[in-house]
């Protein structure tokens, strides 16, 4: 059985090794390998992470199976005043995991805790070349824009921006 908590600063190093199993596997094809070293740095560092939900006030969540951490998200109000827009910042399963619908779970949770306080959109960016593109549109995300963001280094995240109203 599936179970979902919300994570503290002592689940950081579970968070950690989560995305240091999974990215590896996700990002081999899409990024150099030097990119996925200096982006996992930047993002999934014990410092990063604490800075994430500590003075960001990003909430993460992590899904269970057995006890047993399989995949992680997070998510955060992009729009400070009215709640109304939230960013969908990260979700991520367990390659061995994919196919079992405990992603859509992730985003069902994340739904169920944002929509009564007024959410109406939620939002995310994907890399255009990962294959969660398809994922995503399946759940009723659609494409808004597309973005190359500079994340330093010389470095781009290539996305597309995809929402889904609630």
């Amino acid at each position: 059985m599936i179970e979902i908590k919300t994570a503290t600063t002592q689940h950081i190093p579970v968070i950690h090794t989560l995305a240091h199993q999974i990215w590896p596997k996700t990002f081999a094809e899409i990024l150099s390998a030097e990119q996925l070293d200096y982006m996992l740095d930047m993002m999934y560092s014990h410092q990063s992470l604490q800075n994430q939900i500590e003075i960001e006030k990003h909430t993460f969540i992590i899904a269970f199976e057995d006890k047993k951490p399989i995949g992680f998200a997070a998510y955060y109000p992009k729009d400070k005043t009215s709640h109304s827009l939230y960013k969908l910042d990260k979700i991520y399963v367990l390659p061995d995991q994919h196919g079992k619908g405990i992603g859509k779970k992730l985003i069902e949770y994340i739904i169920s805790i944002i929509k009564p306080m007024g959410a109406s959109i939620l939002e995310l960016n994907v890399n255009r070349s990962n294959n969660a593109v398809t994922f995503y549109q399946k759940l009723g995300f659609e494409t808004t824009s597309e973005v190359d963001l500079p994340i330093g280094e010389g470095y781009f995240m290539n996305d597309y921006v995809m929402q889904k109203e609630l």
